[in-house]
């Protein structure tokens, strides 16, 4: 978030390979309500033990999981 955005946003939300950004209508959003607030980005290595990280994926896992029995 603190460096790839700036690119994205620069190149018209292409990648690096030229490409659309994956999640691109995601990525505006969070920009978006960032920009309204101060936020300290902070990156942590996934799957490392790290609570907060381990807290976020399950949760991320689960609101998967019942979004895809909504749709089943």
């Amino acid at each position: 978030m603190k460096s790839w955005i700036h690119g994205w946003k620069r190149n018209g939300w292409l990648n690096s390979k030229k490409e659309e950004v994956a999640n691109q209508d995601l990525w505006k959003r969070l920009n978006a309500l960032a920009s309204k607030h101060e936020v300290r980005w902070e990156w942590v290595k996934g799957h490392a033990g790290h609570s907060y990280n381990e807290r976020c994926d399950r949760l991320a896992v689960a609101a998967v999981r019942r979004f895809q029995e909504t749709v089943a």
